[in-house]
């Protein structure tokens, strides 16, 4: 009886060891799939026509829309920003300007097109402002550009990628840090 019980116990054992190894062997063989189901690319179209208009990479887009929003257009962060890029409705106004636009409807914020439209020229225009510097451009984009200014010139912050603990926000700086750990996987998973 013991004998038949141990034999049992031992096929369970191998049956989940069996298991376990084929799960392990399908995640391996699909997990660009299995990354990609966690790290979707939607608006991919829009984003890439955007990017390239503003000499940005798509990917640095796409991982900021999923750290900003997750990709939900209708996205209301609880400081009252919108859509896709969470772009506040001021900023909205004030970019509607720079780009020609008079009567700018801030509902206008949770259209995917014009989010990623406002949101892509947005950054170029901290790239321009940061000399190209992404972990500048990210701060300014969560944080204030006026807020980066006065930590490049008194908090020791540099701007360089070693140094982000540096930045005074914390929420910015767990939002830098997101940010560029989405971007390194989405450099792997669609580059």
């Amino acid at each position: 009886m013991a004998k038949v019980f141990r034999r049992r116990i031992n096929r369970r054992k191998m049956t989940r060891r069996f298991l376990f190894i084929l799960f392990i062997a399908l995640l391996l063989f699909n997990l660009d799939k299995v990354g990609r189901f966690f790290y979707p690319f939607p608006y991919r179209d829009t984003t890439t026509y955007y990017a390239r208009i503003y000499n940005l990479d798509p990917l640095l887009l796409a991982a900021i829309m999923k750290a900003e929003s997750g990709f939900n257009s209708k996205a209301v962060s609880p400081r009252g920003a919108r859509g896709l890029m969470q772009i506040m409705p001021d900023t909205g106004q004030w970019i509607a300007r720079q780009l020609g636009e008079q009567n700018f409807d801030p509902d206008r914020l949770f259209e995917p097109e014009t989010s990623i439209y406002m949101g892509a020229w947005y950054i170029a225009d901290l790239k321009k402002e940061f000399n190209n510097n992404t972990v500048l451009v990210l701060a300014a984009y969560n944080g204030g550009r006026g807020n980066v200014r006065e930590w490049l010139s008194g908090s020791g912050f540099t701007g360089d990628s070693s140094d982000i603990e540096r930045i005074p926000f914390e929420e910015t700086r767990l939002y830098v840090q997101k940010v560029l750990k989405y971007y390194r996987i989405y450099r792997i998973l669609y580059d």
